[in-house]
């Protein structure tokens, strides 16, 4: 399933690379819901004057029937991601986790504890 993307780069140059891994993720999000309407995905380098190096944030909000889910990969300056390939898989993944969940409820599924004997 071909989910429609929209992908905005802030602050930093685009990149048909990086563009290219943000639809494959999202391509992907649709093995685990056929309900995703649209996704969009905001990738973010903000200046950061005592920090060595690019940090990237990424939002990532899928729509859905009824509550988005939304993930944000916004962190510290001091636990920043520098790669932005390592902070799109963080956020997919989460963003995955999430859909996961959101579609177990809908189902009525329940987590099963097991219970020692």
């Amino acid at each position: 399933m071909t989910i429609p993307v929209q992908i905005t780069f802030r602050h930093m140059e685009t990149s048909a690379a990086v563009e290219t891994r943000v639809r494959e993720l999202a391509d992907h999000l649709g093995v685990f819901s056929d309900r995703i309407t649209s996704c969009r995905v905001v990738l973010d380098s903000p200046h950061r004057h005592q920090h060595q190096g690019k940090v990237f944030n990424v939002k990532v909000q899928l729509a859905l029937p009824g509550e988005d889910v939304v993930v944000d990969m916004e962190r510290p300056q001091r636990d920043g991601h520098e790669d932005v390939y390592v902070v799109l898989r963080d956020a997919f993944d989460a963003a995955r986790r999430q859909l996961q969940a959101r579609m177990a409820s809908i189902r009525g599924d329940e987590k099963r504890r097991d219970i020692p004997s």
